[in-house]
């Protein structure tokens, strides 16, 4: 077996090495006398995981607690003698000590009396591949802090997010005080490792630190609760016959034993977690249930190993494009059919997690975003910078690094619009509170001020054009049309830019053939396929660019606002995703980003000029164009799409209004307007309203975008965002011209008054 010598007993003869924590005794590990080595043994570490993302709404944090954390806790506390270990992230936990404190008591209580070993790990569950290493061990050693504060629990172990997985984050977690954590065993069959050499659990390093890794069973995982009890016990009594003295860890999610469709009715309603805890009482005699660090204290490691990259095994199909998921899936099947899957499967290998950034270029946006935010608060930690206002600075970023918006799966992740807000809030949040600390204000009247510059600022190899006031924060990239690409609304920590644009997914296959039952049974979540409204076949749509704000169009002159929200209007210029040259011009109170291009509509070259003016203490883009070279023997149809994202539509609260203050419809509404020179839109809910203006008469054109995607509950239709799209059939002036200004104006007065009236009402 690879890792160290073994006894005939298939035990490491060696001791365990030394843990961060570890003291050696003379005898070697400790062992209980129960456990003999050669008696049919085996270990069943059980490790539960709770989680909730920063964003998810309140009434989801409590159906969940309902159906699943309290319901559990109500069931557990009943069965004595069976310990286990219990992750909950911190989001969640933040929840639960505002809403249901008496929950965290009651586990309090059982953390004292030794029936629970809490897991640690980074405070608000970001992918630790994801944050720069300052950010891992950060986090980390904050949680397991606050952990002990409020549950007495001395942490030692952590939960993996996502079980994500490189190396080089053994030394990070080493170095926050953990000695071990949980993968699962696909990691370790992915390093060569057979099932057989994965009852147990092994030591890794990385720079000399070590860190003791359980390899947590994929079975299990599909038995509990999806089979019958006596399933789980059946496999590991054949565990113990054959490996006596082994180890088996379970380690999902705790959701899956309640608030996964159909759960809660088979785990609490029918009976299936009592006969599940039942079942592990009734043979003790040779089934001891456990926790990860009672093992680490009494066995020794079965070796050293070192694990590839790796997610467990859905995450890696998932993060393949989606034309490879299919394929992927395809050579599956047919080898399977074939009957040589078997033999093929443990040297398949699926994509890498990182690339979840390269299929959703937002979810990059977000990733740079908050690197931006974290070198911005070490600069100012390094040069000796500390005190409360940073200190929260620092607890905003951690919110804003929560992993569950950055990639999508079998539940909605990034496609969810109220997590990409929350991740935007709380990165926004923290470069405020970084700015409170320098003396420089974006509320009120306090400390006007505006700046430009140009980097990287996504990562791409080209540079992007950053404006900033106290009151907004614009990201342009010239190199990818000279789109507008975030839009930071300081007052309300809100991304008006925050979009998503449709793209073809692996699951629409599934969309595409319709809905399936289960036939009866409780079906994992993996094999569901269940439609939430009808029709959604038919709703499947892709876009070809990102869907974001001064992308420019020309289009064909009898293009409809039908065609053009269905995306069928050509396109007859390449100024879309076309590379523009830029600048930026400066001045003490205004500050300007200048981009153009010389392209091409329908073979007649075009050069088109666009610039974005802020001015000190603004909260008001100034938009001008100028388009040259322009045919004079026929008109062009010129469109500046701009989509906003956060105000979702069907709320009488968020509409449509012309400058005369009349509703025009939800911000849902498809509406085809001709001859006007603004437009505004408000959501009240959010205490925001934008309004445009144009300097000449516009026709404009209003539609939705959303999207088909698979979440827990089933498919559904998400909207992403609104796109507002003025457009003119323009004929050039005699120097073959034609120019527009046009002003986007963020009004926030109603969600400041409102913050206003909350400080008063406080302090009374």
């Amino acid at each position: 077996m690879p890792g160290g010598e073994l006894s005939m007993a298939g035990r490491p003869l060696r001791a365990a090495p030394l843990g961060p924590h570890k003291e050696r005794r003379p005898d070697g590990p400790r062992m209980t006398e129960e456990l003999a080595p050669m008696s049919p043994f085996v270990r069943l570490v059980l490790v539960l995981h709770n989680h909730q993302p920063i964003g998810n709404f309140d009434g989801v944090f409590e159906q969940t607690y309902q159906d699943s954390y309290l319901p559990f806790l109500d069931v557990y506390e009943q069965y004595e003698g069976l310990p286990i270990s219990l992750h909950t992230s911190g989001s969640l936990i933040e929840w639960l000590a505002v809403h249901h404190p008496e929950y965290l008591d009651r586990v309090a209580k059982l953390v004292e009396q030794g029936r629970v070993e809490v897991i640690g790990g980074p405070f608000m569950e970001p992918i630790l591949t994801m944050i720069p290493s300052r950010d891992r061990v950060g986090q980390i050693r904050a949680y397991s802090q606050y952990l002990k504060d409020r549950l007495g629990a001395h942490v030692r172990g952590m939960w993996m997010p996502e079980r994500v997985w490189e190396q080089s984050l053994a030394s990070d977690i080493a170095e926050a005080g953990i000695q071990y954590t949980v993968l699962d065993d696909y990691h370790f069959r992915n390093a060569g490792w057979t099932p057989d050499q994965l009852n147990g659990y092994y030591v890794t390093e990385h720079d000399g630190r070590l860190l003791s890794v359980f390899p947590g069973s994929e079975r299990l995982r599909y038995t509990i609760p999806f089979a019958e009890p006596q399933a789980t016990i059946d496999h590991l009594r054949g565990i113990a016959e054959t490996q006596p003295g082994a180890i088996v860890t379970f380690g999902d999610d705790g959701e899956k034993l309640g608030s996964w469709p159909d759960t809660k009715a088979h785990v609490y309603e029918h009976g299936w977690l009592r006969r599940f805890f039942e079942a592990l009482q009734a043979n003790q005699d040779w089934l001891k249930v456990t926790t990860p660090g009672e093992a680490v204290d009494n066995v020794a490691p079965l070796g050293r190993l070192y694990i590839p990259e790796a997610s467990y095994r859905e995450m890696t199909e998932w993060a393949l494009p989606a034309v490879q998921q299919n394929a992927y899936h395809d050579a599956q099947h047919t080898l399977e059919d074939e009957g040589r899957w078997d033999m093929i499967q443990p040297f398949t290998r699926g994509g890498f997690w990182r690339n979840f950034k390269v299929r959703y270029p937002e979810t990059n946006e977000m990733y740079c975003r908050m690197l931006q935010v974290s070198n911005r608060l070490a600069a100012l930690r390094a040069q000796g910078d500390g005190g409360e206002l940073l200190d929260a600075a620092r607890h905003e970023l951690y919110r804003g690094q929560c992993n569950c918006s950055y990639w999508h799966g079998a539940f909605g992740g990034c496609y969810l619009p109220h997590l990409r807000n929350a991740v935007y809030k709380s990165l926004i949040a923290a470069d405020n509170l970084m700015d409170q600390h320098e003396g420089r204000g974006w509320e009120g009247d306090r400390a006007y001020w505006v700046e430009v510059d140009a980097d990287d600022y996504n990562l791409d190899g080209r540079k992007e054009i950053r404006l900033a006031s106290n009151r907004l924060k614009a990201f342009l990239a010239p190199g990818d049309g000279g789109k507008l690409y975030e839009l930071d609304v300081r007052s309300i920590c809100h991304n008006l830019l925050a979009t998503l644009s449709r793209r073809e997914e692996a699951y629409h296959r599934k969309v595409l053939l319709g809905p399936s039952a289960a036939g009866g049974e409780v079906a994992s979540i993996h094999d569901r396929v269940v439609f939430k409204q009808e029709g959604l076949d038919q709703m499947l749509q892709y876009d070809s660019y990102a869907r974001k704000s001064l992308v420019d169009h020309f289009y064909d002159i009898d293009a409809s606002l039908e065609s053009v929200a269905m995306n069928e209007a050509r396109e007859q210029g390449d100024f879309v995703s076309g590379a523009f040259e830029s600048k930026i011009r400066r001045n003490p109170d205004r500050m300007q980003a200048l981009m153009w291009r010389d392209g091409n509509v329908d073979g007649a070259p075009v050069k088109v000029t666009k610039g974005v003016t802020l001015e000190a203490g603004g909260s008001e883009l100034e938009i001008t164009y100028l388009l040259e070279n322009l045919p004079g023997d026929r008109p062009l149809h010129f469109s500046v799409e701009l989509g906003m994202a956060g105000l979702p539509p069907g709320a009488d609260d968020r509409y449509f209004h012309a400058g005369d203050g009349a509703r025009l419809g939800d911000l849902g509404a498809k509406l085809d307007l001709a001859d006007v020179d603004s437009l505004s839109l408000t959501d009240e809910w959010l205490g925001v309203d934008v309004g445009l203006t144009m300097d000449r008469p516009t026709s404009i054109w209003t539609y939705p975008i959303a999207t088909v995607s698979q979440s827990e509950g089933g498919f559904e239709l998400v909207n992403q965002s609104v796109v507002v799209q003025p457009h003119w059939i323009l004929q050039a002036d005699e120097h073959g011209r034609w120019s527009l200004t046009m002003r986007m104006k963020i009004d926030t007065s109603m969600a400041e008054s409102r913050m206003h009236h909350g400080a008063e009402a406080a302090t009374v």
